[in-house]
């Protein structure tokens, strides 16, 4: 009989969340049916909240620039190419701008960007003639700029200055001037250049235009290939993110690698470096070799005999791996007998074989759920779309079974899961020995505590990600109405709670096990819905 209290809510206790977790992980049989509405589909754990993104195609790029630069230009009253300096100095970092404005004042933070404010122009001059100090012609005042850093010089130096830097790409001129550090104002830049190199002029806007991409820490290209010719900006503070981009490309915001929470980015290198070429190596190695007791190096068999001898002269049996002497017959290994089970000593095992045990331990449980992804993905995800529309289509059952909403819902959620119990192998591997990802020494019994939460997390999120392929794959046309009814429940119901374990197993590494680590590691929250999804950019 199925309980009449109802869950409405996800809260965080202030322990260690075990009270949350035992009612989430709790089996979703017969007697779970009822503990989640269908509203609750729509609920977030508290800190999954998605990073603001946008997607910013060539045609977009100037006004994504323009609203960064109006916003500098007005908060400190200061002209366009001062903005892009201080931008570009900041890596276009706005909170960066409001800290130093707050703590270091206007002045201070514009001269640390080399910034020279355009000084009070100075009575007319009685001459009407200047003397260039590059060239030393005398020019008329027409024939001459002056920056704001109030060098003056003659146009015809200036253009060639101009022409110069950008053919070594560099979109931030400087005054010509000794030791003088001012940016050229980037209007005299584009009307003297354009007078005389009209094609230096266009490239000096695009590399004006790139800047915005490649000095800036919150926009990146699209890693797709071939390339879609967008750039992902994503908000301030939202570096360790997931984004979708509008082509269907999902990838880590902060590597630019294909997405791999909950695994942060230094161990899914590491882990994909070794997948590489190591799997097949390590598998076979364990299937055909002996590892010499003596010099632990791994042994192939080439005979026969039992005996087998190592390159550094020890003699071992194939049968048990043991070590011996030379002498030995037919059929035995004087003063050797192995017929007999026996425990392993823990002083005498193989250190390099266990290296390898434990890597494929990690290795074939990684493999599996990436396999069953691409079976469900295959073969699951046409059955469940076709349940859907028939569901929908078929009037003349109940209404509440008209929106078959929630078996696709339930379905992206098995999907995503798998994703996540695939790579938490990977991190486990790197994370709890192997000595490749070191962990401060002190915090070896914290580390025994967090492993263990960890892995309690991962069992339950493998049995009931299971438990949720099962029933995804009943066929519901098949069952009487109320049958559907109650099918629907418990499938929302299992749904809900392997998005739950998931967002339980993000936090016990971020704010469990990633702390112990003595290199600073962070992991992309986690999202039920997946990457966060890209809008595409419209200039106000």
């Amino acid at each position: 009989m199925a309980s009449d209290r109802r869950y409405y809510y996800f809260e965080e206790d202030d322990g260690d969340g075990e009270e949350e977790v035992e009612w989430l992980a709790m089996e979703a049989d017969e007697d779970d049916v009822g503990l989640l509405e269908e509203d609750d589909l729509h609920l977030r754990l508290p800190d999954d909240r998605p990073a603001d993104c946008w997607a910013i195609t060539q045609e977009s790029l100037p006004a994504a620039q323009q609203q960064d630069l109006s916003m500098v230009m007005n908060l400190l009253n200061i002209k366009q190419h001062h903005a892009r300096t201080l931008l570009i100095h900041h890596r276009w970092k706005m909170h960066c701008i409001y800290d130093h404005l707050d703590r270091k004042g206007r002045d201070r933070m514009l001269s640390e960007a080399c910034i020279i404010l355009p000084k009070n122009s100075m009575s007319a001059a009685s001459s009407t003639s200047v003397t260039c100090n590059v060239c030393f012609e005398d020019f008329s005042m027409t024939d001459v700029s002056t920056m704001d850093c109030g060098h003056c010089f003659c146009n015809d130096c200036w253009t060639e200055h101009f022409f110069a830097s950008i053919n070594t790409g560099n979109k931030q001129i400087r005054c010509m001037e000794v030791k003088c550090k001012a940016i050229c104002d980037e209007d005299i830049v584009r009307r003297l250049l354009s007078l005389k190199y009209p094609a230096a002029s266009k490239r000096f806007n695009l590399l004006l235009l790139e800047s915005y991409l490649e000095d800036n820490d919150s926009v990146k290209w699209c890693p797709s290939a071939p390339h879609c010719g967008r750039a992902i900006q994503v908000g301030t503070g939202e570096r360790y993110c997931e984004v979708a981009c509008p082509c269907g490309v999902s990838f880590c915001f902060n590597c630019a690698g294909q997405v791999h929470s909950p695994c942060p980015c230094a161990i899914w290198e590491k882990w994909k470096a070794k997948g590489h070429g190591d799997s097949d190596s390590v598998k076979w190695i364990l299937a055909n070799t002996k590892s010499c007791p003596k010099c632990s190096k791994p042994i192939e068999k080439n005979g026969g005999c039992n005996l087998v001898h190592c390159k550094c002269g020890q003699c071992l049996c194939w049968l048990c791996g043991g070590p011996t002497g030379r002498e030995h017959t037919w059929d035995s290994i004087s003063g050797h007998s192995c017929n007999r089970y026996k425990e392993e000593n823990g002083d005498k095992v193989d250190t390099s074989r266990q290296q390898m045990q434990r890597y494929t331990h990690y290795w074939d449980r990684y493999n599996i759920h990436a396999g069953s992804y691409k079976v469900e993905q295959k073969d699951l995800g046409p059955a469940v779309e076709e349940q859907v529309k028939k569901l929908e289509s078929n009037l003349t059952g109940p209404k509440m079974n008209w929106d078959g909403s929630w078996l696709a819902m339930a379905y992206q959620s098995l999907l995503a899961s798998r994703q996540v119990l695939s790579r938490s192998y990977a991190f486990a591997y790197y994370m709890f020995g192997g000595g490749e990802v070191k962990t401060h020494p002190s915090e070896r019994a914290s580390l025994a505590v967090a492993q263990n939460l960890f892995e309690d997390r991962q069992e339950q999120l493998e049995r009931h990600v299971e438990h949720l392929s099962k029933e995804l794959a009943t066929d519901l046309l098949g069952l009487p109405e109320e049958e559907i009814v109650l099918k629907k429940v418990e499938i929302a119901n299992l749904a809900k709670i392997v998005q739950a374990i998931c967002g339980q197993l993000y936090r016990c590494i971020q704010d469990e096990l990633l702390p112990l680590l003595v290199q600073p590691m962070n992991i992309a929250a986690y999202q039920p819905d997946g990457p966060d999804k890209a809008k595409e950019f419209i200039g106000a």
